[in-house]
């Protein structure tokens, strides 16, 4: 079989403070951006990798979600306990401080974690939890 990851996706609450964190803290292209206002996706992705995406979309968009689902996605991402990514870096003392300088929330600056990776945490503007691990 020939199956890859493409895309994943994160919701978003605020797509202008999203964009200053994906495309300007992180780096990343700006692929798509389609919609108004709130209602903005957003596809960005790493530079030099075409094939991968990240989709940013307002939560509330889905017709499918009730207004109940609606308001526990908005509980659960002001939390920061609705969506999260692993992000990996070469440099990652550099990337940490690039975002750490950005103004980004620092959940956890670079540790050595007893199970064998090295990785820092942050959160982006809507609340996802944004862990970065240094490749060895």
């Amino acid at each position: 079989m020939d199956v890859s990851i493409y895309a994943s996706f994160l919701p978003h609450s605020d797509p202008e403070a999203s964009l200053a964190f994906y495309r300007d803290a992180l780096g990343f292209e700006v692929r798509n951006d389609v919609g108004k206002g709130t209602m903005r996706w957003i596809t960005v992705g790493p530079p030099g990798q075409p094939g991968t995406s990240l989709l940013l979309a307002p939560p509330a968009a889905d017709p499918g979600v009730t207004d109940d689902e609606r308001r526990v996605i908005s509980q659960m991402m002001a939390k920061g306990t609705y969506g999260w990514i692993l992000l990996a870096s070469k440099t990652l003392d550099e990337t940490f401080g690039r975002v750490r300088d950005s103004g980004a929330e620092v959940i956890q600056e670079p540790t050595e974690q007893p199970y064998g990776v090295r990785d820092c945490a942050f959160r982006d503007p809507a609340g996802n939890m944004v862990r970065i691990q240094e490749v060895r």
